[in-house]
């Protein structure tokens, strides 16, 4: 829950710029993912596989949102770019 409350920010306007340093989030997961394995190995619950695979999961949607951000920041600046260019076109007065 709250990786999606992060990646929905992100995906706004205002959040597609942090798209990239945002994938730097996913160390932090595989590192988790990669002490619970060790902890798995060394005789702990079996039900840390589920969080091995949550950490995962949440590795990989950063991994992601990265380049995903960058295609939606090019489209977004490019139809900026559009909407700017065009003049704005007001309705021809009738007589």
């Amino acid at each position: 829950m709250p990786t999606n409350i992060v990646l929905d920010k992100l995906r706004r306007r205002r959040g597609l710029k942090c798209g990239v340093p945002a994938m730097m989030l996913a160390i932090p997961y595989l590192g988790v993912a990669n002490i619970l394995t060790i902890l798995i190995d060394r005789g702990a619950p079996g039900w840390f596989h589920l969080l091995v695979l949550l950490c995962i999961w949440n590795a990989f949607k950063f991994l992601v949102m990265g380049p995903v951000s960058v295609v939606l920041l090019v489209r977004a600046r490019a139809a900026e770019r559009r909407e700017r260019r065009l003049p704005s076109r007001s309705p021809a007065p009738t007589a």
